[in-house]
């Protein structure tokens, strides 16, 4: 079977939200693709610039450093860029400011209703891939909730990347519910906020693993 974005073969995993090097370690070592670094400080997962600089620097070649933003100014996205590999927005940052600046990005979207997936997948034809999150009024993100996974088109022009309420217990149902291109996990995999459980890691990334093995 050949590898496609909306139904690919290994299903990608970004773990989100790491403010501790050994946590990083661990993540890497479970067989992260991606690891997020949360850059607004509005969160609690957020890490100050040589914070990021330290856990930036523990990735090794072939893993993904993301930062996550949320309608900051352009200068503070540009200075943190140096340290990353690839931006993602999660406020109500348009087309043109997300593809300002020199790395490729993602955006986010929250899944309230009515939310038209193919007209923002057009929007957004400048994005590496969609995030989808589950929608909470006045929250960018991080909420710890599921949304409804049969909304989302299997002809979705983008690659979606599923993020939302996502655990070990339930990760491999919506690998199999939506075959996304990646899951991306923050809370459900923490100790306490922003700590990471270094089993939790390991298991989520088991129930990965075991669910594109039962979708072949």
């Amino acid at each position: 079977m050949s590898e496609s974005p909306q139904h690919p073969i290994r299903t990608r995993i970004k773990f989100c939200g790491l403010t501790r090097e050994q946590d990083v370690d661990v993540a890497v070592a479970a067989g992260a693709d991606a690891l997020g670094f949360v850059l607004w400080p509005g969160s609690r997962r957020c890490v100050d610039d040589d914070r990021l600089a330290s856990l930036a620097g523990r990735v090794p070649a072939f893993v993904t450093r993301v930062g996550l933003f949320v309608d900051q100014p352009p200068e503070r996205v540009a200075y943190l860029s140096r340290f990353l590999d690839l931006l993602q927005f999660h406020g109500d940052e348009p087309p043109d400011y997300c593809a300002g600046f020199e790395r490729p990005w993602i955006k986010a979207l929250r899944m309230r209703e009515g939310l038209d997936l193919h007209a923002a997948a057009a929007a957004y034809s400048g994005a590496q891939a969609l995030l989808l999150d589950a929608y909470r009024p006045g929250v960018p993100g991080g909420t710890g909730e599921t949304f409804d996974w049969s909304r989302i088109p299997a002809s979705l022009t983008k690659p979606v990347i599923l993020a939302g309420g996502l655990t070990p217990a339930n990760v491999a149902q919506a690998i199999a519910s939506v075959r996304p291109f990646a899951v991306d996990v923050s809370g459900g995999v923490e100790a306490a906020r922003g700590c990471k459980d270094p089993e939790l890691l390991k298991a989520f990334a088991a129930a990965v693993h075991g669910a594109d093995d039962g979708c072949r």
